[in-house]
């Protein structure tokens, strides 16, 4: 079971890594998985991804409090908008719009109810940097 998950996390790994890249592809879902299958199969890998300078801070604030940033809920909901608007203007079916309406809508929803990370002391976090 343990090589199961490590190929999962890679494979989850490097899908969130090409959707960096591809707007069609999601990131945070893939990092999600791959770090959740490493720390079954090899938590130093998961470690690895808790540490990352970039990723590590979402990735913890999410393991610990299950809250997103409000900067990063901006952004979510932002790109799912663009990307709706975009389906909008190029499709010319009647049906694709409304069924992505509820799923787009269903992220959106879940995206916006999730609370917004707080520090150890139970202060929440804001995004605006120390002055």
């Amino acid at each position: 079971m343990r090589l199961f998950f490590l190929c999962l996390g890679y494979a989850s790994l490097a899908l969130g890594i090409i959707g960096i890249f591809l707007p069609v592809l999601p990131t945070t879902p893939f990092v999600l998985l791959a770090v959740w299958c490493f720390a079954r199969s090899n938590p130093a890998l998961a470690e690895r991804l808790y540490n990352h300078p970039r990723f590590g801070p979402l990735l913890t604030t999410w393991r610990d409090q299950r809250a997103i940033p409000r900067h990063a809920k901006i952004y979510a909901l932002t790109t799912l908008a663009l990307s709706y608007a975009l389906i909008l203007w190029l499709t010319e079916s009647r049906v694709l719009p409304v069924v992505l309406a509820a799923i787009m809508g269903s992220v959106a929803l879940y995206i916006a109810t999730r609370p917004t990370p707080r520090d150890r002391a139970g202060v929440l976090v804001t995004d605006a940097p120390d002055r």
